[in-house]
């Protein structure tokens, strides 16, 4: 039987996760404007280990699919991205605070990805170490998001007593 002060916590786990997750796109997006406004002479900014240089992808990580119609690149990248919001809804309630935020910089990082590509079919990238493709802050919220879940999936997050 759910008690009145679980409906409570599953609430709040689910309201914790939408609110970061609209922190994280906003911070995203932000990021991808500030980098196009200040690189769109075409020069670049160097940073030290990271160089700020205008990039599009039009494909998905490591330009995979570059080849393909946008509308292909588009259904599939939202469809994934709207399993995993339903995933991460799903889960919230159960997953540890470390499980949760993971899964709310994936599906950040997801979401700022789709919505850049909803203009002209390729994500701005702007990123770029010389060793590595270039990429953007949702790629690293992706990939961050997605250590943090390995991690907390690897050390067991027991359930949590509220």
């Amino acid at each position: 039987m759910t008690t009145p002060a679980r409906v409570v916590c599953r609430h709040r786990d689910r309201a914790e996760l939408a609110v970061l997750v609209l922190v994280l796109v906003t911070s995203a997006l932000a990021a991808k404007a500030v980098a196009e406004a200040a690189l769109a002479d075409g020069r670049s900014i160097e940073l030290g280990v990271v160089q700020l240089q205008l990039s599009s992808n039009s494909g998905v990580a490591f330009s995979l699919g570059a080849g393909l119609p946008r509308w292909v690149i588009l259904a599939v990248t939202g469809l994934v991205t709207l399993v995993l919001a339903g995933y991460a809804w799903r889960t919230a309630p159960t997953t540890s605070a470390a499980g949760r935020v993971g899964l709310a910089a994936i599906l950040a990082g997801a979401i700022a990805n789709v919505a850049d590509r909803t203009g002209d079919g390729a994500v701005t990238d702007y990123l770029h170490t010389g060793w590595w493709p270039t990429f953007n802050l949702a790629d690293t919220f992706i990939t961050v998001g997605a250590a943090l879940v390995v991690i907390t999936t690897l050390r067991g997050s027991p359930e949590v007593d509220r």
